[in-house]
């Protein structure tokens, strides 16, 4: 049995500042004979999660929604720095709550709904305005209600994540991403084939029926949260000031030698959504009016079928050949999509706005990417502290969007080239990083190193 303190770097991490160890039985039988139920429940909650996340696309619906009743390049630019602060901040903060629970599964359950709220809020508030007269409150209220919907999505990714480390194995967890990833595709394209055509050719582009079945897919994935069998820690009883939770991160980031170097991996990686609201933008410059709404659905399904053939593919090489490999492929790929962007929309290609779905379903890996290095992260530490490692993550990866408004406004200043070939530099330093990361399973025997079962029974 490999020792379960191993941080991949050969230091014990120590226990966190933050909290008392938790309690866990060293007893993994009750997971490992659920281990096939909670693949099953945990693709099923990504089905559902995925098809409600189609409607809400970050690099299609939402910026073209804001375009609609604003269009600044700076307010574009706004979302992924909401994005993330919304994602980082509260996880980070939720964290130690999170590891002294007794079931995580029922703050993921809640996380998701929390997402769903958001949603149901702006197709009320859509159905019922003038559309002739939008009013001026309209961009703030659809930013705040984007704000929450990651504030639950961080919540969700953090739990989810936990919830992942705590009840698959290692080797087992490629397999859960192709899975869920493969059917979420399926689901949520066909769907959106279905019903983005009747929606986006509508006066008012139908944003409301997008909006709702974004809130009822988030609900439907919240409520199959509570098929996962999974069994309870006992219960802490810790409560860490917020100056403890980020001393804590720091001192993780700053003395764990492996997890610094994916957090910058991870840093520099995730720059590639800096230029995510603009894609649109770019690609709808090229088009004629009367096709915008078919090729934003174009976008959107390319999008989500390059997401499920790479869970195939990266879902196969995590587990046979480990996370560091598939991470280190992904984020060179990423780095090549803005600059497939710019070739589209150069003289060299004629009517390069038709064939824009090319970098769209390759953006499909970005969510992929982030699931992949959360894995990783999951095996240099020791269950009990799954949370604070993907939590502290999480906030590193925030950083690079401080700059986002600038980006957008870069765009409008300057242009589209020189801002994504910046990314694409920025990205592709991201995957020269990974050469010099540790392979945590290296020394491994992975069928004999099932996760840390918990005491408890299982409902």
């Amino acid at each position: 049995m490999a020792d379960d303190t191993r941080d991949g770097s050969g230091n014990d991490p120590g226990p966190s500042s933050c909290s008392p160890p938790v309690e866990t039985s060293h007893d993994a039988a009750d997971i490992v004979a659920n281990e096939k139920r909670n693949i099953l429940s945990l693709s099923l909650h990504f089905v559902c999660l995925r098809l409600g996340w189609i409607f809400k696309t970050e690099t299609v619906i939402m910026p073209a929604f804001l375009d609609t009743i604003a269009g600044a390049g700076w307010l574009r630019g706004c979302l992924p720095v909401l994005n993330r602060i919304g994602s980082s901040l509260p996880p980070l903060l939720y964290a130690p709550r999170l590891r002294n629970a007794g079931r995580k599964k029922w703050t993921l359950m809640g996380a998701t709904l929390l997402m769903a709220l958001p949603f149901f809020v702006l197709a009320v508030t859509w159905f019922s305005i003038d559309q002739s007269r939008r009013p001026g409150w309209l961009p703030v209220l659809f930013l705040t209600c984007y704000t929450i919907c990651f504030v639950g999505t961080g919540l969700n990714r953090l739990a989810f994540a936990t919830v992942q480390g705590k009840l698959i194995r290692d080797n087992r967890r490629g397999r859960l991403m192709l899975i869920s990833g493969l059917l979420g595709s399926l689901v949520a394209v066909t769907c959106s084939v279905i019903l983005f055509p009747r929606w986006l050719g509508l006066p008012d582009h139908g944003f409301g029926w997008i909006f709702l079945v974004t809130a009822g897919g988030f609900i439907a994935a919240g409520l199959s949260a509570g098929f996962i069998a999974e069994p309870a820690d006992v219960v802490g009883t810790e409560r860490p000031r917020p100056r403890q939770v980020f001393h804590a991160a720091w001192r993780l980031f700053w003395d764990n030698p492996a997890f610094r170097r994916i957090a910058v991996v991870g840093m520099l990686f995730i720059s590639v959504q800096l230029a995510f609201p603009h894609y649109q933008k770019l690609g709808r410059i090229h088009l004629d009016d009367a096709d915008e709404g078919l090729h934003l659905m174009y976008w959107v399904v390319a999008q989500n079928i390059g997401f499920g053939v790479f869970s195939i593919v990266f879902g196969r090489i995590a587990d046979s050949r480990g996370n560091r490999l598939a991470i280190r492929i992904q984020i060179f790929l990423l780095a090549a999509v803005p600059l497939v962007a710019i070739l589209l929309a150069s003289p060299l290609v004629r009517d390069g706005g038709r064939l824009f779905w090319i970098p769209f379903s390759f953006l499909g890996l970005t969510p992929l990417t982030c699931r992949t290095i959360n894995n990783y992260v999951l095996e240099l530490a020791p269950p009990s502290e799954h949370p604070r490692y993907i939590s502290t993550l999480s906030l590193a990866m925030a950083v690079p969007f401080v700059v986002a408004p600038f980006v957008g406004l870069l765009v409008d200043l300057i242009g589209f080239p020189p801002v994504f070939v910046g990314v694409s530099v920025i990205v592709a330093l991201g995957g020269l990083m990974t050469i010099g990361m540790s392979e945590p399973r290296r020394d491994e025997h992975l069928e004999e190193t099932p996760p840390i079962g918990c005491p408890g029974t299982l409902q």
